[in-house]
């Protein structure tokens, strides 16, 4: 067996304590836990709701969704009260796709005001 030197010694010892302080760093300093990203784009309200589209043409359940960059506010139908789009026809193996429906736009510029 060789026998290890001085430096050696010396660099396993920095290694050991360096791979330990990154072990202990998450006891010591955890992470912030968040709900949702802070740089979120788009907010989606919770539960659903009765979306009536501007020209009164369509009138669905459905989840109501705010771009939070430009204040569109959009009416995704689920077609029930689940969170969800619900297939049409039972029979397809496809998943259903909702189309959003532009129901307006809020003035966030104004905010700063």
């Amino acid at each position: 067996m060789m026998k290890l030197s001085f430096p050696d010694r010396c660099l396993l010892l920095l290694i050991a304590f360096f791979l330990g302080a990154i072990a202990l760093r998450p006891f010591f300093q955890p992470d912030v836990a968040r709900a949702q990203s802070q740089n979120t784009r788009i907010y989606f309200e919770p539960g659903t709701h009765l979306i009536l589209a501007p020209d009164k043409s369509v009138q669905v359940l459905g989840k109501v969704a705010i771009d939070l960059t430009n204040g569109n506010v959009w009416g995704f139908p689920t077609l029930s009260d689940l969170p969800y789009p619900v297939p049409d026809d039972p029979v397809k193996n496809t998943p259903p796709v909702s189309t959003p429906i532009y129901l307006g736009r809020f003035d966030l510029a104004r905010l700063s005001r």
